[in-house]
């Protein structure tokens, strides 16, 4: 299918087999590759600020991982890091790229260190969005009461609440709630209704802290990869903190901090996110 916008790109969207399941992509551009990976409870719609302007670059390829956004549901699907990564590395033989630029988001973010980790030579660079990450303990007693009965009972619930309850869940991830838009609040809630979502998702949290144990692990391997690193001063969830320790292991990181944002820095200040992605793209200094 395609979508015809006011501005010569075009938009497509289409679906490749991962392991007999169809994963749904959004596509737009050309030049080299650079593939998004959104956040957990995130879908490729996340990226609806940045493709268009990226597209002008770059060959963008905005992903919905299996179990969210439009891809399938694969009940039992593994849902670690290491998994997602190789489906990550399987997607790109799929869409026939050898290497891309990779941009991730919180989880995303440590879906793409680990894809640096296990596949280096198919990732030329990395661009993270507060990643999760081991040196951050701010969500710890989160990922703790989601990993009770209780927890998890309740989050059974979080696709029937009403929308103005998850408006608020939201906004708690933005510097400025003021910022939050219906659209942005539709990235993070319409497929979470669709069976299977919240039960990837409890997976994805039971095994967190092993996920950034292994993740800890390999980091010493990304010693040399390019990475643009974008945090938000006001993030709750993943703290800037831990920006510095991770800093420490990634030598040929960058750091951009945005003022005032939070958690999703890319949908809140799209203006500033796009100009440092197109500015680390087109940075001739890098190793490509």
């Amino acid at each position: 299918m395609l979508q015809e916008l006011e501005n010569p790109l075009v938009l497509e969207e289409g679906y490749v087999a991962i392991d007999n399941a169809r994963l749904h992509y959004h596509r737009a551009g050309s030049g080299k590759p650079l593939l998004l990976i959104h956040g957990l409870v995130g879908s490729a719609r996340n990226w609806r600020k940045n493709i268009y302007f990226l597209a002008r670059h770059a060959d963008v390829y905005a992903v919905d991982l299996l179990n969210m956004g439009e891809s399938q549901r694969v009940p039992g699907l593994d849902a670690s890091l290491e998994a997602t990564a190789d489906r990550i590395a399987s997607c790109m033989d799929a869409l026939g790229l050898q290497s891309a630029d990779i941009a991730g988001h919180s989880h995303g973010g440590a879906v793409a260190m680990m894809l640096a980790a296990r596949h280096p030579h198919r990732v030329r660079s990395l661009i993270l969005f507060a990643p999760a990450n081991p040196y951050c303990d701010l969500g710890r007693q989160l990922i703790a009461f989601y990993q009770t009965r209780f927890g998890m009972w309740l989050a059974r619930q979080i696709p029937w609440l009403p929308r103005q309850l998850k408006a608020t869940a939201l906004s708690r991830m933005y510097g400025n709630p003021a910022r939050v838009s219906s659209e942005a609040l539709d990235g993070y809630t319409a497929g979470l209704h669709i069976p299977g979502t919240i039960e990837h998702v409890l997976n994805i949290v039971r095994g967190w802290s092993s996920d950034m144990h292994r993740l800890g692990a390999v980091l010493s391997n990304l010693a040399e990869k390019p990475t643009l690193l974008i945090w938000g001063d006001r993030d709750r969830a993943v703290g800037l903190r831990s920006a510095e320790p991770l800093q420490q292991m990634l030598h040929q990181s960058s750091l951009v901090v945005l003022p005032g944002v939070g958690h999703i820095p890319f949908e809140e200040m799209p203006d500033a996110c796009n100009g440092a992605m197109r500015e680390w793209l087109s940075n001739p200094a890098m190793l490509r």
